[in-house]
């Protein structure tokens, strides 16, 4: 039906006549001479009616928004003067000769000026995708998509799918569960990733695997969260940690190239220690200029007790950012801050201001000051490099705490005060713990409990298994985390350590991973692999703020899907079949 998308048409074909599908993006009546924008996925084109086709552009003064219309017309240079250098199109415009309404349309439910919440654009979805935009960022993934299939193919590993229909793994979310007809009582788990599945493919001989797959995960969302998401899962056998950051890295490298012409140079690596002294986050965005500083054996001795007694304390932190530029800040900006912080469980925000460095103590201003002396205060300066006109803000009290609430102070006060810079910072954070401790004391692993650690033997990490490091890697760009994985645990000992840490009886074990341990048996090579979040990067890549203006479909904030209206209620005979009842909720009586 058509000749080329409209986004299509340049001077390149000024002279020759196309036909043209799409929509009416807008339509202008100037008296005898209609002009309307058409618009595809590729592309917005003006098209114009006027006295010399009657037919046609009576036929035109009826089309209103989002008509489905075909064309056929003349291409044309646009008048001197009416070139629009920010379209593709803009230097052309079409003498329209025929025109065919397709398809009328009501009028839209969205507003044209892009006013719509965002309830409104995912019930209308289908209207919103139209949007240049939308279409350009669905286009893109596509291209993604691609471009990653592409690579991999090259480099041998093959798709291959796993199932949808599967156990429960322990991803650290809860699973969504589907039940079993045939199976009274008995449910399938959604996967939350592929990951033992992926692990059976390397026991296979497959040696190596990608898919890019739908994985679900029942948990608390986000602007970066979805309850189902894409995954860019890549599993190896015979390689290394760093052979397979290396050709992970060498994909992300190649594919910024490709897409957006921007060369993320060689990817640094950051310990997972340093990385939360430093930034107080395992994914740290690099493009902020200041970082975290230990201040506590500065203030070990001082009479304020909110610094020194963490100080003292060897499961506690006193740490300090400088931020250039911050002494402007008010003491409503100030106090808004301290606020803040409290969310992270901080119980408030000490600050200082630098006036003049070279005036030592002199040169500040700070309710704090009062507590420290000359020589803590030229030190505390020269170790957080301040300048004349910078602010200091203080965080002190448990370790975790403190990197939480600095951490993410530091990036909220670089976005509020412009900066953070416009380049790309990747770099792989490495050497995770194996585990972290519960309130109640037992541990949990850090990534999943299939990870290896690095160069310990099964005795000691039994003997000592809060220090084991695992031999985990995450990449991040930008203080996101694009994607993370580690070697795998390829020896059955070692697997039935890990279970016995984390107090999962054999029984239980053989319940939930039966086949992976029996597998475990037979000759498992070692293997490593990695999974990149399709949707997070595609985020990145085109400077979207959620994963949902990247997803055709997605879901709301409450896992809710308004052009469905999903998820809603059963019909009865069907919960019959599967020998399910749902319990009505009982109102709670009014006292």
């Amino acid at each position: 039906m058509r000749t080329m998308y409209c986004g299509e048409v340049t001077e390149a074909v000024i002279g020759q006549e196309v036909e043209l599908v799409g929509w009416v993006n807008k339509q202008r009546d100037l008296g005898g001479v209609i002009f309307l924008d058409l618009r595809d996925r590729a592309g917005i084109v003006q098209v114009f009616f006027d006295s010399d086709t009657a037919e046609s552009t009576a036929l035109a003064t009826t089309l209103r928004n989002e008509f489905c219309i075909k064309i056929k017309g003349l291409v044309r240079p646009r008048p001197e003067g009416q070139v629009n250098k920010e379209m593709t199109t803009g230097g052309i415009e079409i003498l329209g000769l025929e025109l065919e309404i397709l398809n009328r349309a009501e009028p839209s439910p969205l507003d044209s000026n892009q006013k719509n919440s965002e309830e409104q654009r995912l019930r209308y979805r289908y209207l919103d995708l139209r949007r240049p935009e939308m279409a350009q960022r669905m286009q893109f993934r596509a291209k993604v998509s691609s471009f990653v299939r592409r690579f991999l193919d090259e480099n041998g590993f093959l798709d291959v799918e796993t199932p949808i229909l599967t156990k429960a793994t322990p991803e650290g979310a809860r699973d969504y569960l589907v039940p079993s007809r045939t199976h009274k009582g008995q449910f399938f788990a959604l996967p939350q990733s592929p990951q033992l599945f992926k692990q059976l493919l390397m026991m296979s001989g497959l040696d190596r695997y990608y898919q890019i797959v739908k994985c679900f995960r029942d948990e608390d969302l986000r602007a970066d969260r979805q309850p189902e998401f894409t995954q860019i899962d890549i599993e190896t056998s015979f390689m290394s940690a760093d052979q397979v950051m290396a050709i992970s890295e060498e994909m992300i490298v190649n594919l910024f190239k490709e897409m957006l012409d921007v060369d993320l140079g060689t990817f640094p690596k950051m310990t997972y220690a340093d990385a939360l002294r430093r930034f107080g986050s395992d994914k740290p965005d690099l493009r902020i200029d200041f970082e975290l500083v230990d201040i506590a054996d500065l203030v070990k001795e001082v009479e304020f007790k909110v610094f020194s007694d963490p100080a003292n304390d060897t499961e506690s932190r006193v740490a300090a950012i400088c931020v250039p530029g911050g002494a402007k800040l008010s003491r409503k900006n100030i106090d808004e801050y301290g606020k803040f912080v409290t969310i992270y469980g901080a119980k408030g925000l000490a600050w200082m201001k630098v006036n003049e460095v070279a005036k030592g103590i002199d040169g500040v201003q700070s309710p704090i000051a009062k507590f420290l002396n000359e020589a803590i205060v030229i030190e505390l300066l020269a170790r957080t490099n301040a300048q004349d006109g910078d602010i200091i803000l203080f965080g002190a009290d448990k370790i975790n705490i403190v990197s939480e609430a600095i951490g993410a102070l530091r990036l909220k006060v670089a976005e509020d005060m412009g900066l953070i810079s416009a380049q790309w910072k990747p770099l792989w954070v490495i050497d995770f713990p194996m585990f972290e401790a519960l309130e109640d004391g037992s541990l949990t692993p850090l990534h999943h409990p299939f990870t290896a650690p690095i160069n310990m033997t099964v005795e000691e990490l039994e003997a000592s298994p809060v220090g084991a490091i695992s031999n985990a890697y995450d990449m991040v760009l930008n203080g996101c985390e694009l994607g993370g994985g580690s070697v795998r645990i390829h020896k059955q000992d070692m697997q039935a350590a890990i279970f016995r840490i984390l107090n999962i009886s054999d029984e239980e074990a053989q319940d939930k991973f039966g086949f992976l341990l029996e597998a475990l048996k037979y000759g498992t090579p070692p293997h490593a692999g990695l999974a990149f979040g399709l949707d997070r990067l595609i985020m990145l890549m085109t400077g979207t703020s959620s994963i949902r203006e990247v997803i055709a479909f997605p879901k709301t904030a409450s896992a809710a899907c308004p052009l469905t209206n999903a998820p809603g209620f059963a019909n009865p005979a069907a919960l019959a079949e599967l020998n399910i009842a749902v319990l009505k909720e009982e109102k709670k009586e009014q006292a």
